[in-house]
């Protein structure tokens, strides 16, 4: 499993994460969430090495990541979909897709399950990323991550800006990945109703610091939407 023990992180004098243990079982998915500004991108910057915290440690199966570089992570088994998705909007859905593959030492094209996860980007595997619409740029995004043939796929705020039927097929493909394809899935997510409907496990920040967690489950029991929402 991922595990988080004791992560600080200051941008300036301000300290943004607090003492942050937390882990996300293996072959589940987690729903880490939180208002806007609790630290939870920053957290997952200092997992994929982006960001080197002040102290503590991160762990993947057992195995230190805190010397890793970036692209070591993804050799490790991790792979990242930012905020916002940052594909290459100039280069085609397919060569985006190869893109993904870079840790790979001979990539040998595009592997039929991710078009099979996401049919549209078969479709358009011709057009520049920039053409496509926001939602079609986020499953893009997810696919890209997959090349590297992830154990832990990580994911920013996916459903930020997307329309709802883009919304359920993602929801309906984490749940494929974890189900049927053994992932592990660390989600941060403000859309409280997407995490209760395909979280197995939740994590929740507050002011830098993970303040409740449990089982996907007991969301409602435990008034999760109370500490999330405005």
């Amino acid at each position: 499993m991922l595990t988080i023990d004791h992560l600080n992180q200051y941008y300036g004098g301000s300290h943004i994460l607090r003492d942050v243990s937390l882990q996300a079982p293996k072959g589940k998915l987690t729903a880490l969430m939180g208002r806007n500004g609790v630290g939870k991108s920053t957290l997952l910057k200092c997992l994929m090495g982006i960001l080197r915290p002040r102290n503590g440690s991160v762990s993947w199966e057992g195995h230190a990541l805190d010397r890793l570089a970036p692209w070591d992570r993804v050799r490790q088994g991790l792979a990242y979909v930012p905020q916002g998705r940052e594909i290459f909007p100039r280069l085609t859905v397919e060569e985006n897709l190869l893109i993904g593959a870079a840790s790979k030492r001979a990539p040998k094209g595009i592997p039929s399950h991710i078009y099979t996860l996401f049919p549209v980007l078969q479709d358009m595997r011709h057009r520049r990323g920039g053409d496509l619409s926001g939602g079609q740029q986020q499953q893009l995004a997810i696919g890209r991550a997959l090349m590297s043939e992830p154990q832990l796929l990580i994911l920013d705020e996916p459903t930020e800006g997307i329309q709802p039927n883009i919304i359920q097929q993602i929801g309906r493909t984490l749940r494929q990945l974890v189900d049927d394809m053994g992932m592990t899935v660390l989600l941060v997510e403000q859309y409280y109703d997407f995490c209760e409907e395909h979280a197995d496990h939740y994590v929740v920040m507050s002011r830098g610091s993970v303040v409740a967690s449990g089982d996907g489950a007991d969301m409602a029991a435990h008034g999760v939407r109370e500490m999330v929402t405005v």
